[in-house]
């Protein structure tokens, strides 16, 4: 039988897998490191010590040698400017089979003590219409790319055939917005930094202070989720901005009767609605109005982002996508997907 590994490596979380062809995990191991320890250090060491530990662990942890392994391949942050081998994006819109034509094959990164192949996939950038007449601070607004999200993008299309057109919301540290045409060929993305702003504005302001739980309170209650503190939040939002309405939670803590998880559920949601603004841009890279919508992330997350898309497209239709295991799979199908087109399995 033929053993792969599929690297995932973010921002500041890397997992390896040992599959075979048909995307059956064998082994697995995970490490908190990332692209992020090469911006703190000024060095890729940290980061290539830690995917070629994962890797090494991913094998014991299936029972194998480096010498059942056939290939490592890898997609995502891995290929960026502080990664181990930086590629150029391909330009949207982009298919399996044009991702496929351009995995690069890494022959300088040895990962293991043996030879094994290794190959990456290119990220996808936003087409941009450059003019060297043009104002960057114009063309700035239709720019925009992604690094993994295309190879989770391909695996989803091979799970879900019958879902296109279709918009894909990816909630992590960032929220990205996927359209995919009908003819399976991905638009581009539109990114905000949601979920990186609502830690910061927890560290860093006196929201956090007004949505933290005290010792003294009651726990929040089990599946609670008020659709009136949603709906006030996105119409706060909408009358006078995400600015002002920031201040709410913290009048909603003295001077009216709330419960910090109520203001907590608010200030999510207050964010969920800023994140819709960015598909004002959606013409930049579709013509197509989505109506079916698949979330991937965190089910409360999902549940929320639902809700407040159904209070902008009412007749959306949405799949949520929230099991570990099942998002993992994604990436896994669609590097297989990536590598079977290329010729490489």
């Amino acid at each position: 039988m033929a053993y792969y590994i599929s690297v995932d490596c973010g921002t500041t979380n890397s997992r390896a897998y040992v599959i075979d062809q048909t995307g059956k995990v064998f082994g697995k191991a995970r490490k908190k490191v990332g692209v992020r320890d090469t911006a703190v250090t000024g060095s890729r060491d940290v980061l290539l010590s830690g995917v070629k530990e994962i890797i090494r662990q991913a094998v014991l942890d299936a029972g194998l040698t480096e010498k059942d392994i056939q290939g490592i391949f890898s997609s995502g942050m891995i290929t960026s400017e502080i990664g181990l081998c930086e590629l150029e994006h391909l330009e949207a819109p982009c298919d399996v089979d044009k991702l496929a034509q351009n995995v690069v094959p890494i022959k300088k990164l040895k990962l293991t003590q043996l030879d094994i192949p290794v190959y990456f996939v290119r990220g996808i950038k936003n087409p941009m219409k450059k003019n060297s007449h043009e104002d960057p601070f114009v063309l700035v607004g239709s720019a925009d790319f992604m690094r993994g999200e295309e190879t989770q993008m391909v695996g989803l299309m091979a799970e879900y055939p019958e879902k296109y057109p279709v918009m894909v919301v990816v909630l992590s540290s960032h929220t990205k917005f996927i359209p995919i045409d009908k003819n399976g060929q991905i638009r581009g993305s539109l990114t905000t930094i949601s979920g990186q702003a609502y830690e910061a504005i927890l560290a860093k302001t006196f929201v956090g202070k007004s949505v933290e739980k005290r010792d003294s309170q009651e726990e929040c209650p089990k599946d609670y989720f008020d659709e009136n503190v949603i709906r006030q939040a996105v119409c706060w939002n909408q009358k006078v901005g995400i600015l002002r309405t920031l201040m709410y939670p913290r009048f909603l803590e003295v001077l009216l009767d709330t419960k910090w998880y109520e203001r907590d559920l608010f200030f999510q949601a207050l964010l969920a609605a800023e994140d819709m603004k960015a598909l004002g841009q959606l013409e930049s890279i579709s013509n197509e109005a989505p109506t079916e919508f698949v979330l991937i992330g965190q089910e409360e997350r999902c549940k929320l982002y639902g809700f407040v898309l159904k209070q902008i497209f009412e007749k959306a239709r949405i799949t949520t996508i929230a099991d570990e295991a099942q998002v993992d799979s994604l990436c896994i199908q669609g590097i297989l997907k990536i590598m079977e087109r290329a010729g490489v399995i």
